[in-house]
């Protein structure tokens, strides 16, 4: 029985030891496009420019806020490791403080954060190509 029992453990480990994790296999769904963490960056910086352009053409608070929030979720889509994912959400929150001040109709200081928010979602690509700062 001892024997039985060393053994079905020996087994349970080497079979559970031999398969390999579902997300080794997962792969993006039909219909859904999957970017690269510097193409990301790269859509994240055009969105923000079209923020500023309409900014530039005097569109309302509420237009230029709508155009922020798509910068704000196609910066989902960068995701690289802890760093850059901690760096990406310090930016998000210069982003969400231009939506906000976009929506109270204060497009200056709007304007100011999205070009900080535009030079910290540039520091991300050197954050994934060298690691570090």
């Amino acid at each position: 029985m001892k024997f039985l029992k060393k053994f079905g453990l020996a087994l349970l480990i080497a079979t559970s030891m031999g398969t390999f994790s579902g997300a080794a296999l997962a792969e993006v769904d039909e219909g859904r496009i999957a970017y690269g963490p510097e193409q990301a960056i790269d859509l994240v910086k055009a969105k923000i420019k079209i923020a500023e352009e309409g900014i530039a053409a005097k569109k309302s608070g509420e237009e230029v806020s709508g155009m922020i929030l798509e910068a704000l979720h196609a910066s989902k889509e960068i995701n690289a490791n802890d760093k850059v994912d901690n760096a990406r959400m310090k930016a998000n929150t210069i982003l969400k403080s231009a939506k906000k001040h976009a929506k109270e109709g204060n497009l200056t200081e709007a304007s100011t954060e999205l070009a900080t928010a535009t030079t910290k979602f540039e520091d991300l690509r050197y954050l994934i190509t060298h690691g570090t700062w």
